[in-house]
């Protein structure tokens, strides 16, 4: 495969890299199949570095360290940590679109004091379909549906996105990706609603919150290629809960600020 190719596709997955990895309620948000040559396989190793709020609407944080794993075949299917399982019916190199497994990660309560008695939600599969246009060299269009959050298993959330990365120099490539999720009322409520059990044990007010915008996200990424197939990335983001989430009583913080720094190998 071109090193340029390589380069700019694995640098504009980065950007998008930004919005996936911050939070788990974030991962899956959009599918970018990057660094496969047109009827070649093709995928990424690698490890991550996350500084994140604990959950979406913390004001506390953590950091973690896990592997960046993704790999696409030429006949379309493709399975990896940021994008799921999952087949892409399109040829054109351009335009993705198909259908995936991937999982809501869930939220553990036991281990943050603003979230005691309010439960975990469990992790559980979602189903979903995804497109990602590519108009012009380093821009992408993204939008993903997902089926299968919170404890009934019936949440559903889509997510819009537009990345765009440029070549600031031969090994080195800057990308941004702008994003928004919403939300219906099944996820809200696992995320953000207090019903009359989760109040009586955790002293919340009830609280019901709409269907709607869930967050708003911002990421810019730097990538630099140290050869044509290993690269070192770095990330930030920042994200704003919508009006139903922020108001919820268990999100303390209505912005939430995100740091990755990542090694990968393109084979």
């Amino acid at each position: 495969m071109p090193a340029s190719t390589s380069t700019t596709r694995l640098a504009l997955w980065s950007a998008l890299l930004g919005v996936v990895l911050p939070t788990a309620a974030q991962t899956f948000d959009s599918v970018q199949l990057h660094n496969a040559a047109p009827g070649a396989d093709g995928g990424t190793i690698g490890l991550a570095i996350v500084s994140t709020p604990e959950y979406l609407g913390s004001d506390q944080r953590k950091t973690l360290g896990f592997p960046a794993l993704g790999y696409q075949w030429a006949n379309g299917w493709f399975a990896g940590l940021d994008n799921g399982v999952g087949y892409n019916f399109s040829k054109n190199p351009a335009l993705h679109y198909g259908l995936r497994l991937t999982a809501d990660l869930g939220r553990p309560s036991g281990d943050n004091a603003a979230l005691r008695g309010m439960g975990d939600v469990d992790a559980k599969p979602e189903v979903g379909g995804f497109v990602t246009y590519a108009p012009a060299e380093g821009l992408a269009l993204t939008g993903s549906v997902r089926w299968g959050s919170g404890p009934s298993s019936n949440g559903t959330v889509v997510n819009l996105g537009v990345g765009y990365s440029v070549a600031l120099a031969p090994q080195w490539r800057l990308g941004t990706q702008l994003s928004a999720t919403l939300a219906d009322r099944q996820h809200m409520q696992s995320y953000f609603g207090v019903d009359a059990p989760q109040a009586a044990r955790s002293g919340y007010a009830l609280y019901t919150p709409d269907a709607g915008l869930r967050d708003t996200r911002l990421g810019v990424s730097l990538t630099y290629a140290l050869n044509p197939r290993t690269f070192v990335t770095t990330i930030v983001s920042g994200s704003v809960l919508g009006d139903a989430a922020k108001n919820s009583p268990v999100a303390r913080s209505s912005n939430a600020n995100a740091a990755v720094l990542a090694l990968t190998y393109a084979f």
